[in-house]
């Protein structure tokens, strides 16, 4: 049953990327000036009006981005609905391998994007989770997938649920805390070149004001980064002692780990200290992202270790 539904969710999250995908090409649309229209009174002189500039109507990009969000809705329920038939079908926890663990954590990238998506209306974003769920998916069904099996016997441990559950949420707050930092960085550029003879694509004025893409992006970083440090320099370690008989052992995954959070602290640390905002900011949080990026994949494909060996 997972092996079909994980598949199915891939499926319609790349049709949601498609949706938004026709979303923002409607507001990217421009109609030229009409011809300039004359009125002409019953006997009377001709009277010119001036056309009005139509752009493409904004409709259609709010129908795209609402099948996008419904579309998103239930892919999300056939993700969760193979993820947890994938963990009845192991008798354990879905995180015992690299399949599992992508899985899982694309799953907490849509939970945290949904949830704000309820709460702050970030259906702007849809464009970019849906590509980085769709592509997270496809990547752990083509080249991640290993049948359902028992846990080597040395990693039961209660502290394996923590440790993965705080990382695997973490990640979705730093992911959705990313994308919103690139287009913030998208729109500030159009705040600044946007004159009045040249005005901002109907895509981007949708789009909150950089200011408030900023102060989102910080939020979801803040929410984010306890969940890391908990999960990683805490339980973590706990559950690596319990498994391997040592609580650090400079493992690349563990180096890896330290680094994704010491750039996190660092852009946390700015803000709050340093005042930084806007576009600085914003590529430390870029960069936090690729970093943790490379430490989900990166580390797990090229660099030897425990948590290659174990999938984690």
């Amino acid at each position: 049953m997972s092996n079909l539904l994980i598949p199915t969710a891939t499926v319609v999250y790349a049709i949601a990327l498609l949706a938004h995908t026709a979303e923002w090409a409607a507001g990217l649309k421009v109609t030229r000036k009409a011809d300039q229209k004359v009125l002409v009174g019953a006997g009377g002189p001709e009277v010119p009006v001036e056309p009005e500039v139509e752009e493409t109507p904004s409709v259609r990009a709010e129908q795209a981005s609402r099948i996008g969000v419904l579309l998103t809705i239930l892919a999300f329920a056939l993700h969760a609905a193979g993820v947890l038939t994938r963990g009845l079908a192991a008798g354990r926890v879905p995180w015992g391998n690299m399949y599992e663990f992508s899985i899982t954590a694309s799953l907490a990238v849509a939970a945290v994007y949904l949830v704000l998506l309820k709460r702050q209306r970030l259906q702007w974003l849809g464009l970019g989770v849906t590509f980085v769920i769709a592509g997270t998916l496809g990547l752990a069904v083509l080249a991640f997938y290993v049948p359902a099996g028992d846990l080597l016997p040395s990693l039961h441990s209660y502290w394996l649920v923590i440790h993965v559950s705080a990382a695997a949420i973490a990640g979705g707050g730093f992911t959705i805390g990313g994308l919103a930092s690139v287009l913030y960085l998208i729109k500030a550029r159009a705040e600044r070149r946007a004159t009045e003879d040249k005005p901002m694509p109907a895509a981007l004025r949708r789009v909150p004001s950089a200011s408030a893409i900023d102060a989102v992006a910080y939020k979801v970083h803040a929410f984010a980064f306890p969940l890391w440090t908990f999960g990683v320099l805490v339980a973590g370690p706990i559950w690596a002692y319990y498994a391997w008989g040592r609580a650090w052992g400079w493992d690349p995954k563990e180096v890896w780990s330290l680094v994704t959070w010491v750039v996190y602290a660092g852009y946390l640390h700015a803000r709050a200290t340093a005042g930084w905002r806007g576009r600085r900011a914003a590529w430390v949080a870029i960069v936090g992202w690729f970093v943790f990026l490379f430490n989900f994949i990166g580390v797990n494909l090229l660099l030897s270790g425990f948590h290659a060996y174990s999938g984690l």
